[in-house]
C-alpha cells in the first residue's frame, strides 16, 4: 500500500488520534505530558527515568515549537499568507503546536497544547497503554496493540517525523518559511537523548530509511501541485538519484522507475510508490558495517555525475549527497578518525553550502579527494 501525506500528515492528525469520525468518541485521550513526568516514571534523575527532563529541559520539540509561532519571522510569513494569527491557524500549529488539532473529547484533565511536539505526539494517545507499558510481561506487540506508536520499527519512526520535517508548501517557502531536508539520522543523534542509544538502530540504515521515505512524501507533494516549481523539481529529482544510487548496492530493495524529462505527474506517482517501497524493504534489511562501506564508496566515486554536465540538478544532488556522506561516515568508527577523509568531506560540504554558486566540476573534484582519501583506508 502507497502511504502518502494524506496519511501521514500532522495537520490530519489522522493516524495520530486514531479518531473514525468527527465527533465520534475517540479510542484513547490524550494525557498529557505531565502523566509521564513522577519522579518514579519518566521524570526521575537517574539515566534510565530522566526522559522527561530531558524532553522538557533540552528538547527543541518541547514548547521551542509553539513559541516559535510568537516570532517576528512567523508573523511577517503570516502576514504574506493573510494569515491574522500563526499562533491559532491550524496550517501553522500542524506541526509547531499539533496538540491543537485534538477534539475536546480526546482531551484528559491534564491535556496542554503549549506543550508543544510532546511525549503523545510521538508515541500515540497515552490512556490506553500509560499503566501498562511498564510491564516487564508486556511484550513489543502488547504495547504496539494498546496503541503505543511502535518507534522501534524504522519505518513507523520515520513516518512519525517526516510530515513536519520535509514538505513546506511553495507558498509558505514564497512567503519565508524555510526550506527542510529531512534526515532521520543525523536529526536523531543531534536530539538530546531520552531512548537508550541501543535502540537507535545502524545509522546508516536510518538514514536510508528517512530518504525513502522522504522521497515518497516529496514525489506526493509535487504530484500535487499543477506546476510544480523548478526548485521542487530539482530537489525531487535528487533525492530520487540519491535513493537510486543506495538500491543499486543492495539487491533486495526494489528498482527504481524510470522518469522522463521532463517528468510528469505519472511519474511522480511512480517515484512515490518506489519510495514507500524502499523504505519498507530498507526497514526489514540486515544491514552490515560492509554493506555501508560499499554504499559510502559508491557515493564518493559519484563525480562523473557532476563532471559530465548532463546532471538536471547538480547543486540540489550535492546537497543530499553530502549529508549522506557524513551519516556513512559517522556509521564506520574508523573512518570518524581519518583526518584526511574529513578535511575533504568538510570541502564538500563548503562547495554544496549554496545552491546558485554551486560549480559542478569543482565539486567533483573535491568528492575524488575524498574518495582518494577512503581509499587508502
Amino acid at each position: 500500500m502507497v502511504v502518502s501525506k494524506s496519511i501521514y500528515s500532522a495537520l490530519a492528525l489522522v493516524s495520530l488520534f486514531t479518531f473514525s469520525r468527527v465527533g465520534a468518541e475517540p479510542s484513547a485521550k490524550f494525557l498529557g505530558a505531565n502523566s509521564c513526568a513522577s519522579s518514579s516514571c519518566h521524570g526521575g534523575g537517574g539515566a534510565n527515568q530522566n526522559q522527561f527532563l530531558v524532553w522538557s529541559l533540552q528538547d527543541f520539540h518541547s514548547q521551542r515549537p509553539v513559541a516559535t509561532l510568537a516570532s517576528a519571522r512567523s508573523k511577517q510569513i503570516a502576514e504574506a499568507l493573510q494569515i491574522a494569527d500563526p499562533v491559532a491557524a491550524a496550517r501553522c500549529t500542524a506541526c509547531h503546536a499539533p496538540l491543537a488539532g485534538v477534539p475536546d473529547n480526546a482531551r484528559g484533565e491534564n491535556f496542554q497544547v503549549s506543550e508543544g511536539v510532546s511525549c503523545e505526539c510521538c508515541h500515540g494517545p497515552a490512556q490506553n497503554w500509560l499503566r501498562a507499558h511498564t510491564r516487564t510481561d508486556y511484550t513489543r506487540a502488547d504495547r504496539t496493540a494498546a496503541g503505543m506508536r511502535d518507534l522501534l520499527s524504522l519505518y513507523v519512526r520515520a513516518n512519525a517525523c517526516v510530515a513536519c520535517h520535509q514538505n513546506v508548501d511553495p507558498d509558505l517557502l514564497l512567503a519565508g518559511h524555510p526550506e527542510l531536508i529531512f534526515e532521520l539520522d543525523g536529526q536523531s543523534v543531534a536530539e538530546p537523548k531520552h531512548w537508550r542509544a541501543a535502540s537507535n538502530g545502524n545509522g546508516a540504515q536510518v538514514w536510508l530509511v528517512g530518504q525513502a521515505v522522504a522521497l515518497r512524501e516529496m514525489s506526493w507533494q509535487t504530484a500535487r501541485q499543477k506546476s510544480p516549481a523548478e526548485s521542487q523539481r530539482q530537489r525531487l529529482l535528487a533525492l530520487a538519484w540519491l535513493v537510486a544510487k543506495a538500491q543499486s548496492v543492495a539487491s533486495n530493495l526494489p528498482a527504481g522507475p524510470v522518469v522522463r524529462s521532463p517528468a510528469s505527474p505519472a511519474d511522480f506517482s511512480a517515484l512515490q510508490r518506489w519510495g514507500d517501497q524502499t523504505a519498507q524493504a530498507a526497514a526489514g534489511m540486515e544491514w552490515s558495517p560492509a554493506l555501508t562501506r560499499k554504499l559510502l564508496d559508491l557515493l564518493a566515486q559519484a563525480g562523473p555525475d557532476f563532471a559530465g554536465g548532463d546532471n538536471p540538478a547538480p547543486a540540489r544532488c550535492a546537497e543530499r549527497l553530502v549529508l549522506a556522506l557524513d551519516r556513512l561516515v559517522a556509521a564506520l568508527p574508523d573512518l570518524r578518525q581519518n583526518p584526511r577523509a574529513q578535511t575533504a568531506l568538510d570541502q564538500c560540504f563548503k562547495l554544496a553550502q549554496s545552491v546558485p554558486d554551486f560549480d559542478p566540476k569543482c565539486f567533483a573534484s573535491a568528492l575524488g579527494d575524498f574518495s582518494t582519501a577512503l581509499a587508502a583506508y
